[in-house]
């Protein structure tokens, strides 16, 4: 039994009312136009009152057919706010069925008089009629909307509405013009089109022009005085992506794209992985990286994540969280979230709770790895067999001005968890690696390559898997130069860069984390994996085209301002030395290289350890003296 609420009923009700006035004015008024205003047969059946009882009798039986068969046809159920061609098809098949029945039963009841009641002849007429009529009452709302709409953009710059150019005259792009055409999409008004498909060009959609002339957007945004840029077609190559991107940051238009993985609903709604949100968002700088799309390997990660106590150290931050998240994916028998920033951790778990409910045991362990009493609970209390080490100070700056605290967080804390997954027989040991340990002119960087060195120590003596994974900068990290170029806008700037010549390399979050994942199953203890992370990337440029897609321009709304290399920072960073890159090795993944094991003395460097240890207290001269004992090409930077 079907159930409507008072509103829906309310609405069925009118409906079926209308529809009965229709079907009878259909009939009446055929009637009435074929006859000249008299009634039909009035003559040959003597008075104009039985004619008129006969035609009520025909009235009656077509309600009743109109009724029944806009039932069947499910008409009194649909969502006409919705409605597309799909509709309109079942209208005209239920029309004609309806004009079928009375037909014959005005040939069937009434055939004496089939000819003076309703004719043969008028039969088209009257199906026609209603047909129309039936169209409209579902639909005509939507066009007198429309009109209104229409007439809107007409004095749209009298109305204040954002003038639009689409790229892309495909199905997104549909969605995305009628979207602005319905109000979906507010205060904003398609007023030209750029299509590359030169069978496009000259053409309309939904009556905004469409251009084969995807090269020329910046002459035809100044043409057509555009305010705003909306991308919805992907090129298929990335140098096509770097073609368009690059003619729409040539613009002042404020740039927007739809995801390629959206879906632009006929009403115009646009909604990414089906969940109904809208997902038009701002081209943001890591659109302009162009790097190739990355392809794992699954069932590889699969097979060690799947079924094992994962514990991340620093499990609440960028990277750490984003591990979390990507190691959920594998169904691990526990997850276990050690980070020493308890706000973090709480909101990831509860973020990971809502994604996958009771198919995810996750626990959040709070603690330092400094604390060799809480890692030695937290291990013998898990067992963790595969261990993420992400947690450690990153800010090179500040590290700079607290060497001490980088290297006991970022040395002594690394060694605590190496002993830990050795002691406790752990799987697989990964510890995260950056290309600042490379020739480290920081304190940052030279922390990060004896983490290295004495992971590849621990491999040698260790039935556990010992590796690290060496990569460049991330977009959207904590203290990384997005959110503060983002904040500078905000704040009217300048922006600040350090030198016009820095350079360095960088790699969206999920990205770096994919590969981590990847390099973590290659299998072989005691190396070092490093990303392939493309061609740096000028930071200079990267502020420039930050400005550009924020809608502004430099010199008149913004400036950049060079403030001068800080202590322990390079022009340009390197993945890996010459001595690694004569060794360098490629693994089964196009995006992952190894090293060959470095020569150590381990009693030296426990020895130098130790020494490192006791200057820890001391002053910073002699701290550094400590570091390079062990870092040799460390080489402090002022």
């Amino acid at each position: 039994m079907f159930r409507y609420t008072r509103d829906r009923l309310g609405k069925i009700i009118l409906y079926m009312a209308t529809d009965c006035v229709m079907v009878v004015l259909s009939l009446a008024v055929a009637t009435s136009l074929w006859f000249e205003g008299t009634v039909p047969g009035s003559h040959a059946i003597g008075a104009p009152e039985g004619a008129w009882v006969l035609f009520g009798v025909l009235a009656g039986a077509a309600a009743v057919i109109c009724l029944a068969v806009s039932w069947a046809f499910s008409l009194y159920n649909n969502l006409w706010k919705y409605a597309s061609i799909d509709e309109i098809f079942k209208i005209f098949l239920a029309s004609v069925l309806i004009f079928l029945l009375i037909f014959a039963f005005n040939s069937a009841v009434l055939e004496e008089n089939r000819d003076v009641i309703f004719a043969r002849r008028l039969f088209f007429l009257a199906w026609l009629m209603f047909f129309v009529l039936f169209t409209f009452s579902r639909f005509g709302y939507r066009a007198v909307k429309r009109l209104f709409v229409y007439m809107g953009h007409v004095m749209s710059s009298k109305a204040g509405l954002r003038r639009v150019m689409v790229v892309g005259a495909g199905f997104a792009g549909y969605g995305v013009v009628r979207g602005m055409l319905t109000q979906k999409i507010r205060d904003k008004i398609p007023v030209i089109i750029v299509d590359d498909d030169d069978g496009k060009n000259n053409t309309n959609l939904l009556g905004v022009r469409v251009l084969s002339q995807i090269d020329r957007i910046a002459e035809l945004c100044a043409k057509y005085h555009v305010d705003e840029i909306i991308i919805t077609k992907h090129p298929d190559s990335k140098d096509g992506l770097r073609k368009l991107v690059s003619q729409c940051t040539l613009t002042e238009c404020t740039v927007k794209i739809l995801p390629p993985m959206s879906e632009v609903g006929e009403d115009g709604s646009i909604v990414s992985g089906g969940k109904g949100a809208p997902t038009l968002r701002d081209l943001n700088v890591s659109d302009l990286l162009f790097r190739e799309e990355v392809t794992l390997d699954v069932k590889n990660i699969r097979d060690y994540l799947a079924g094992r106590v994962v514990m991340v150290t620093g499990g609440g931050g960028s990277i750490g969280s984003e591990l979390c998240r990507q190691i959920s994916a594998f169904a691990p028998e526990h997850l276990i979230i050690f980070d020493n920033y308890e706000h973090d951790a709480y909101m990831l778990k509860h973020e990971l709770v809502r994604a996958y409910g009771d198919k995810l045991r996750c626990s959040i362990r709070i603690g330092s790895v400094q604390d060799i009493p809480r890692l030695d609970q937290v291990f013998t209390e898990y067992r963790p067999q595969v261990i993420f080490h992400a947690a450690a100070h990153k800010h090179g700056p500040l590290m700079e001005e607290n060497p001490g605290e980088a290297v006991k967080n970022n040395v002594f804390g690394a060694a605590n968890v190496l002993e830990a997954a050795h002691r406790f027989g752990a799987q697989k040991f990964v510890l995260l690696s950056t290309d600042k340990a490379v020739n480290p002119t920081s304190v940052m960087g030279a922390t990060k390559r004896i983490t290295e060195i004495m992971m590849q120590d621990m491999a040698r003596v260790s039935n556990t898997k010992f590796m690290a994974v060496r990569f460049g900068n991330v977009l959207g990290s904590k203290g990384s130069i997005l959110p503060l170029f983002r904040e500078q806008i905000d704040l009217g700037g300048p922006i600040t860069v350090t030198h016009p010549d820095i350079e360095r390399y960088f790699m969206t979050i999920p990205e770096a984390v994919g590969l981590v994942l990847q390099a973590a199953g290659l299998g072989k203890t005691g190396r070092i994996f490093v990303l392939d992370m493309g061609k740096p990337v000028r930071i200079d440029d990267l502020a420039r085209n930050f400005v550009r897609l924020s809608g502004l321009r430099l010199g008149r709304d913004i400036s950049i301002e060079y403030t001068g290399l800080r202590a322990g920072e390079k022009l340009t960073e390197e993945l890996f030395t010459d001595e690694e890159q004569a060794g360098m090795q490629m693994t089964c993944h196009k995006k992952i290289f190894v090293t060959k094991p470095s020569e150590h003395d381990s009693k030296q460097l426990r020895a130098d350890l130790e020494l490192l240890r006791g200057a820890v207290g001391h002053g910073q001269n002699e701290l550094r003296e400590a570091i390079r004992r062990i870092v040799p090409n460390y080489s402090h930077s002022t």
